[in-house]
């Protein structure tokens, strides 16, 4: 275990892991939901990028996009215009069709998290089943590397695919966590179990560990509870919802308290 303080959270740090505190995990906002509103109307209310502003200023760590070939909720011109003008972390998330990855490479986020999506999918339904495309992950890892991206791929709760998705050469991984939400009011100890498998295998192995779908206010700070160690999760869609009663503001604070 290295030693040293984090300058962003001021937790200090030792060798000695019973004395290890835990780093803070960043919030990062999906905004395709409110891409979804604007599109809406077909004109500019709300605006995206003054939404994204606005979601960074009130103590957001990130923006996560997920531009998908229909342009039904984020468009190509929004990825473009977003990145000058964020302060905080980008995330790109998607399928890794040739016009996704020429976008990315483009763009330049500081992360790019690879979804096996479907053209026509309504939202993510499934990690990747890394074995079988270890050849083809590895070759799009090497890619965002070399143009200095960070890259996470998207992965079930399973210890075997994880194994896998390291092989890639991959930054991190980012637990598909519908499982989770799903079985948590009914045993939160059960509901989360695997996927504290799943992020301890990743840790040994040395891969980052994200988190996020169907994450919300009522399973989020267990979830953070049970794997401190995350390094982000990535909200929008329970996150916006909240938004309409809450407020934007009042959400994002109630998000990050989850987190710490």
């Amino acid at each position: 275990m290295p030693q040293g303080t984090c300058m962003k959270c001021k937790y200090k740090f030792t060798n000695n892991s019973e004395d290890f505190h835990y780093l803070m995990t960043n919030l990062s906002v999906n905004i395709n939901k409110i891409a979804t509103l604007r599109n809406a109307r077909g004109e500019n209310r709300p605006d995206v990028e003054a939404v994204a502003l606005d979601i960074e200023s009130f103590g957001a760590d990130g923006i996560t996009v997920h531009p998908r070939p229909d342009e039904r909720h984020i468009r190509r011109n929004d990825v473009y215009r977003l990145k000058p003008l964020l302060r905080s972390e980008f995330n790109i998330e998607g399928h890794p069709t040739e016009d996704f990855v020429r976008l990315v490479l483009q763009v330049r986020p500081t992360q790019v998290t690879l979804v096996p999506d479907a053209p026509d999918a309504i939202t993510s339904s499934s990690g990747w089943d890394v074995a079988p495309n270890t050849e083809f992950l590895s070759s799009l890892v090497e890619r965002f590397k070399e143009a200095g991206i960070r890259t996470s791929i998207f992965v079930n709760a399973d210890p075997d695919v994880i194994r896998a998705a390291a092989a890639t050469g991959t930054d991190r991984i980012e637990l598909y966590t519908k499982p989770y939400a799903d079985r948590y009011e009914t045993s939160p100890e059960e509901a989360v179990a695997s996927f504290v498998e799943a992020a301890n295998a990743a840790r040994r192995l040395g891969l980052g560990v994200n988190a996020g779908h169907d994450l919300n206010l009522e399973n989020l700070a267990f979830f953070h509870k049970s794997i401190p160690f995350l390094s982000e999760v990535s909200i929008g869609h329970a996150l916006i919802c909240d938004a309409l009663y809450l407020g934007l503001e009042e959400t994002v604070r109630r998000y990050k308290q989850c987190l710490r």
